[in-house]
């Protein structure tokens, strides 16, 4: 990643399937996930997928090349940037407002994913549908915030 990125919007669904809120800021708990999202822990562990983020850039494309516009949150990822190529991210360290993450795989979009918004999403966003990462260092997440690489 060269130079910076910034957060476009923080999102945390409660449960799965459930209405995501989008929020100003979230706490980012090490190991565990983010506070009030479905998948954070109440224990640390080391699966590797305490926050999903995803490319405002993909969205804009996806919209620009299938007609599939999703809603802000919509995408189902945790954070959303941009000027952040976050494929390239993969195994690397990098700063997320005052979080410290691990790239760890691509998010791919999944069926039910599809589901919840409308045919062709899969495939529009096959190999950009974001990244899953660790959190190595807890802290706050804002909107705004600069998304930096560390290695």
């Amino acid at each position: 990643m060269n130079g910076q990125g910034a957060v476009e919007g923080v999102f945390v669904t409660a449960t799965s399937g459930g209405t995501v809120e989008r929020r100003d800021e979230v706490d980012a708990l090490a190991g565990r996930g983010l506070r009030g999202d479905r998948h954070c822990k109440e224990q640390p562990s080391d699966a590797g997928d305490d926050v999903t983020l995803i490319e405002r850039e993909a969205l804009d494309a996806i919209r620009r090349e299938s007609g599939i516009e999703l809603a802000p949150g919509e995408h189902r990822r945790n954070v959303e940037t941009r000027d952040v190529a976050l494929n390239h991210l993969v195994g690397e360290r990098f700063r997320v407002g005052d979080a410290v993450c691990r790239g760890v795989e691509l998010c791919e979009p999944c069926n039910h994913l599809q589901q919840m918004t409308e045919d062709g999403v899969l495939q529009a966003l096959l190999h950009r549908g974001g990244l899953r990462a660790e959190i190595v260092e807890g802290g706050t997440i804002r909107s705004g915030d600069a998304v930096v690489s560390l290695d």
